[in-house]
């Protein structure tokens, strides 16, 4: 799990980097598979099922009302001010790493910026509450809290997940709900925390793909993600990039980094 865990992260760090105004969504998502493929990885996204339905894109590739899921499609041309969200999952030996970043296209609204960065700190809000004994709810409670206390939305319709050997596992962890509640966490259990936050609404809407959610008001939506191990103290994150000796340096990075 640390390894498929740093390697995600790493595939995600490069895509990020990479992005830029007037590339299309399928170039990113074919990138997104050639340093998969440089890495000796495989993404766990392609080929997923739903039902009938076979996910066809390396990555997910969500855009500005996009909340998730979205397709990479040449006809989608990035330009400034847009925001895009870049959901990774790899498989790697067996296991999974997970993790998704909103990031911005050129310079984007104060509002819009702000509306990033209360979706990545939720994260982090739920995130401290994974440890050893606590419930689901302690989790989904601080994740909603800090949400709706910016004045945003928490998208009720996706949730969190265990993973390992299966991109989606037990248990479910919405972003929203009461502390003390749902099941109890063990150290060692792997989870996905994933904030999915609206500027205003938090109704969805899905796109003429099956797959694509967007915000039924068309305004933006952010998604951060990562993937982790509970533990006694404190969770272990295990979706940082090369480039960083510990979970808590990305951390500090991304904390002064630009959107």
């Amino acid at each position: 799990m640390r390894k498929a865990g740093r390697s995600a992260a790493t595939v995600l760090d490069r895509l990020c980097g990479a992005v830029k105004s007037g590339m299309n969504t399928l170039e990113i998502d074919e990138l997104g598979g050639e340093i998969m493929k440089e890495m000796g990885v495989k993404s766990a996204c392609k080929g997923y099922r739903s039902g009938s339905k076979i996910f066809p894109s390396y990555t997910c590739l969500s855009v500005n009302d996009e909340i998730v899921h979205g397709i990479g499609v040449e006809a989608r041309v990035l330009k400034d001010g847009d925001i895009i969200s870049v959901d990774v999952c790899i498989r790697e030996d067996g296991m999974i790493g997970d993790n998704c970043r909103t990031i911005s296209v050129g310079k984007i609204s104060a509002d819009i910026e702000r509306l990033l960065r209360v979706a990545e700190q939720s994260m982090y809000e739920g995130i401290r509450q994974a440890v050893h004994k606590n419930r689901v709810g302690d989790v989904s409670a601080a994740v909603q809290q800090h949400v709706e206390a910016a004045g945003f939305a928490v998208i009720t319709n996706f949730v969190g997940h265990g993973v390992g050997r299966s991109l989606h596992e037990e248990p479910q962890i919405p972003n929203f709900g009461k502390p003390g509640t749902g099941l109890r966490f063990r150290k060692g259990m792997a989870i996905c925390i994933e904030p999915m936050v609206n500027m205003k609404k938090p109704q969805i809407r899905m796109g003429p793909d099956g797959w694509t959610a967007l915000a039924v008001d068309g305004m933006p939506s952010a998604h951060f993600e990562h993937t982790l191990l509970v533990d006694e103290e404190s969770p272990e994150i295990l979706t940082f990039p090369d480039g960083f000796s510990c979970a808590e340096e990305f951390i500090a990075h991304r904390a002064t980094a630009s959107l």
